[in-house]
């Protein structure tokens, strides 16, 4: 008996792989935009390795925390590759993610019947932001502390509940030892449960089939290929054939990301920001504090909406809405085609603003507040909004052209 055999006789490995890897078909005409799904399960499992790695040697502890890192980057082997590796992974994977969802909006990846899917892939965007937020006080830095501090204290905007659940995030009345050993906590927990989500994402995309450019559900064409006739015929086996494609682009991914690693890790202050090369202190606040460049979109919108009656909770739910609107994409687009090939001027457009207010928003979030500054992010915050709030409106208004029943 193989040994094959016999694991296959208790677990069905075999099973699996044809299943979800090797007689997984999938669309013929997949492009440049289906690379980062699997470049963002590849830079999940470096960020947990390296994650695990740094743990080995980092001190959960406000007097310590600042001084481990240092040793982690001066005296233990490797450390400073290990770290960067870490911190430059943190912010490449947002780049992934972001590029990820993109694809999903140009070739509505969102609609029927691939609505579960998004949703899942926005449970994992949303885990990600916490375990980011989470890891970001750990190096116990000028900007990690104060940046904490800051984002913690929006929750006290909140009616009711907000004195009550900042001071349960923190553990304290400031942000402290405690805080520290709590955020340890959550940041080393949530990417393990980040796994079992991106599990339940692939096997719901496995269940319904790959989107693909144009918008066709190959499921429901004619079946049989030179490799299975119950294969939908414009389908092509996941490997070797999108293996072999996916290699090309981790090769150009890591090439870019070991440029950074060594060359770059800092990024001009947007991957490691200068002033978190300075030990925390509570007496000292940085000159001008804002989060990570990956956060700084929503912190725009946040600082966007004018405070009333001296709080600012709506700029807080506003920048909670901002997030939340993803998760609406699917019951928002009514238009009648999926892919951006064939939908109008009207959808090409709006999804254009929106991109270019995502970005814009994103900058100005890095920036110190201006009145000049403030109206820019007040005017692309409308757009933001604009383009969910108003989809249901001009993606059913919009010139389409007919989709096509087959793959070309």
């Amino acid at each position: 008996m193989s040994l094959m055999t016999w694991i296959d006789e208790r677990f069905p490995a075999t099973k699996v792989v044809k299943e979800h890897f090797t007689e997984y078909y999938a669309p013929k005409n997949f492009n440049f935009w289906y690379f980062f799904g699997s470049l963002a399960l590849v830079v999940l499992i470096l960020q947990i390795v390296t994650g695990i790695l740094l743990a080995m040697n980092y001190k959960p502890d406000a007097e310590l925390a600042f001084a481990s890192v240092e040793y982690i980057m001066r005296d233990v082997w490797g450390g400073w590759f290990v770290r960067y590796m870490h911190s430059t992974g943190a912010s490449m994977f947002f780049v992934v993610i972001y590029l990820h969802m993109f694809r999903g909006l140009l070739y509505g990846s969102y609609r029927n019947p691939r609505e579960l899917i998004w949703i899942f892939g926005m449970v994992i965007y949303l885990a990600m932001m916490a375990t980011a937020f989470f890891g970001y006080l750990l190096p116990w830095g000028q900007m990690s502390y104060w940046g904490a501090q800051v984002i913690v204290n929006l929750f006290e905007t909140l009616p009711i509940v907000g004195g009550a659940l900042s001071e349960w995030i923190r553990g304290d009345y400031v942000i402290s030892d405690i805080t520290l050993n709590r955020f340890y906590a959550f940041h080393y927990l949530i990417p393990f449960i980040l796994v079992g989500l991106v599990f339940l994402h692939i096997v719901a995309l496995h269940k319904v089939g790959s989107n693909n450019p144009d918008g066709v559900e190959i499921k429901k064409g004619p079946k049989g290929n030179k490799w299975s006739k119950d294969a939908p015929k414009d389908s092509i086996p996941f490997h070797p054939y999108y293996t072999v494609k996916d290699l090309v682009g981790l090769v150009v991914f890591l090439a870019l990301f070991f440029a950074i690693v060594f060359f770059m890790p800092e990024m001009g202050g947007y991957f490691l920001e200068q002033p978190n090369y300075e030990p925390a202190n509570p007496l000292k606040t940085p000159e001008h504090i804002a989060p990570v460049w990956y956060f700084t979109p929503y912190y725009a919108i946040l600082r966007a909406i004018p405070s009333f009656a001296g709080t600012q909770v709506w700029g807080v739910l506003a920048m909670f809405a901002s997030i939340a609107m993803f998760f609406l994409l699917p019951w928002l687009d009514k238009s009648p085609v999926r892919s951006m090939r064939y939908k109008g001027l009207m959808f090409k457009a709006w999804l254009t603003a929106f991109a270019i207010s995502f970005v814009v928003l994103g900058y100005l979030g890095t920036q110190a507040p201006t009145e000049g500054k403030t109206l820019a992010a007040q005017i692309f915050t409308a757009i933001y909004f604009a383009f969910f709030l108003l989809m249901p409106f001009y993606s059913k208004m919009d010139k389409t052209k007919p989709e096509p029943e087959r793959i070309g």
